[in-house]
């Protein structure tokens, strides 16, 4: 039965009615639009719902995705469209069977350092964790870069800043009114990101607008402490426009009527300017703007003000060593633009004891740059994951792991468990067998890979089902057990070809770098 002939696969959402197709044990539906395009007058404001259409919608492919610079890195699949009409989500959902409750739902954030990325990357394909995990996935696309997280308010009023956040805030909303329809519960929402999605996901859970839109969460690698202040934000946008060569004053009409393809061709080049200017931080990032984003979200976290759900968020044994093979200056890895990112946090914080030596002697292998890129890894995800557990653990469930696993290539390479590696691993897209796009297998540890892909989307799956990771063995029946993170203990999961508990894990490393908050306002 095709897509135009079962009517279980016509679902009749607030907007108007969309038509999916099947996919393995999965009916999907693709591209769905959940707001306005941000286009004309709604460039850089708060997005809006999607207005309603006539008849039947096909959601057989994949919607536009944001404005961006395309990278070999993150190919575009054939078909797939750059547009600012991009707010559309996907949908996997198991296929239904007579007597079905409301199944829990799963909405994932990509990463991509808040200027790439899209929902459509075959990584993120849904399927698998739809049908291993009887829930159902949502994929969501939102405004990238200078137009989903510049703030130019300073330049025009009438400019808002955090696009891309309402953009997620309205994503969640649509899930929320319409996820009933595709056999979802709306009040069973587990959000999902990592890096870039995984700071979507902490810098929310702090968010007033987004309370009651999604009830458990789990942050992958996230940047927490990555927020700025509205002064920073104008540094960098002013920034922006100087690389464009565009003056302040021109600046109001010149964003407004210029065309999206040429405002995201300078993106890159701001991400590398910001990073080498200010190392440790990021050109596009969540503001703190005291109303949608009242305070830091760390702080916010430690105030015990925050959303109390449950949280699942961990790191990746080596983070940055992405960054080092992309040769990227996104995360400082040699030891001047550690000692000036140092420097940068000290006059952020007068007036906080920022005891620069006693960290630098917890990593002996600085300056090398292995040391470095440790100090990096630690400033940027590590520590600032281990402060919202901390104070997440005193006021709602929360577990915390650690990433370990690596084929042996990686291992050999020294890029071991690097950035973004454990995607594949949770959403079951690693390669089925040997073959030249399996390069990092080339040595062994595939089958390995899919045993841990296994477990890991076993936890997540049951985390969204039953609001605890705790989950069995599906081979051994063994108890895969995983104690709640709390200070006394800090017990964390570490993944790898055998999973194990760890209390305290680089426990000097946290103790060096002491109870505050360190980041950049």
């Amino acid at each position: 039965m095709d897509a135009f002939s079962d009517p279980s696969l016509l679902v009749a959402t607030t907007a108007g009615v969309v038509r999916g197709t099947q996919d393995g044990n999965t009916h999907r539906w693709l591209g769905v639009p959940y707001g306005k395009a941000p286009v004309g007058e709604l460039r850089y404001r708060r997005s809006l719902p999607v207005e309603p259409w006539q008849g039947t919608r096909d959601a057989l492919e994949f919607g536009n995705i944001a404005p961006q610079e395309p990278t070999k890195l993150i190919p575009i699949p054939t078909g797939v469209e750059i547009d600012e009409d991009c707010l559309n989500l996907n949908i996997w959902a198991p296929i239904p069977k007579p007597g079905d409750k409301p199944k829990p739902v799963m909405v994932w954030i990509h990463g991509g350092a808040y200027f790439i990325g899209f929902s459509s990357q075959a990584v993120y394909n849904g399927r698998s964790l739809a049908e291993n995990g009887d829930v159902i996935i949502v994929t969501v696309n939102y405004r990238l870069g200078a137009l989903g997280w510049l703030d130019f308010s300073s330049l025009d009023p009438s400019f808002e800043n955090n696009m891309g956040l309402t953009d997620l805030v309205l994503a969640l909303q649509w899930v929320k009114n319409n996820i009933a329809a595709f056999g979802g519960n709306p009040d069973d929402v587990t959000l999902f990101g990592e890096s870039a999605g995984g700071g979507c996901v902490t810098t929310l859970m702090t968010m007033p607008e987004a309370k009651g839109l999604f009830h458990k969460a789990i942050a992958e690698s996230s940047p927490a402490t990555s927020v700025y202040k509205p002064e920073r934000a104008a540094l960098v946008a002013h920034a922006y426009l100087e690389l464009m060569g565009v003056s302040t004053k021109d600046a109001p009409r010149y964003l407004r009527e210029t065309d999206a393809k040429t405002l995201a061709s300078f993106t890159t080049k701001l991400l590398d300017h910001v990073s080498l200017t200010w190392p440790g931080t990021v050109a596009f990032a969540p503001i703190v703007d005291g109303t949608f984003v009242p305070h830091y979200p760390v702080q916010t976290f430690r105030n015990g003000q925050q959303h109390k759900i449950p949280l699942v968020i961990g790191t990746n044994k080596d983070e940055a060593a992405l960054f080092k093979m992309m040769k990227s200056p996104l995360m400082p890895i040699s030891e001047s633009s550690i000692q000036e990112m140092f420097d940068l946090m000290s006059k952020d914080h007068p007036d906080k004891n920022f005891d620069e030596d006693r960290i630098l002697d917890a990593y002996p292998d600085f300056p090398k740059q292995k040391g470095a890129m440790e100090i990096s890894r630690d400033a940027g995800f590590r520590m600032p994951s281990v402060w919202v557990a901390e104070a997440h653990s005193q006021v709602a469930p929360t577990w915390m792991y650690r990433f370990d696993q690596a084929p042996p290539l990686m291992k050999l390479l020294g890029i071991g468990a690097s950035h973004a590696t454990e995607l594949p691993y949770v959403f079951g897209a690693l390669p089925l067998k040997m073959n030249k796009k399996a390069l990092q297998f080339r040595l062994g540890g595939l089958k390995e890979a899919w045993v841990i892909s296994q477990r890991i989307q076993a936890r997540w799956t049951s985390f969204a089902r039953t609001s605890n990771p705790q989950t069995v063995d599906s081979e051994t029946g063994q108890d895969l057990t995983w104690p709640r993170y709390d200070e006394t203990t800090r017990a964390t999961l570490i993944i790898n070809g055998t999973d194990s508990i760890e209390n305290d894990p680089d426990g000097d490393i946290r103790k060096a770098w002491g109870e505050q908050i360190l980041g950049f306002k």
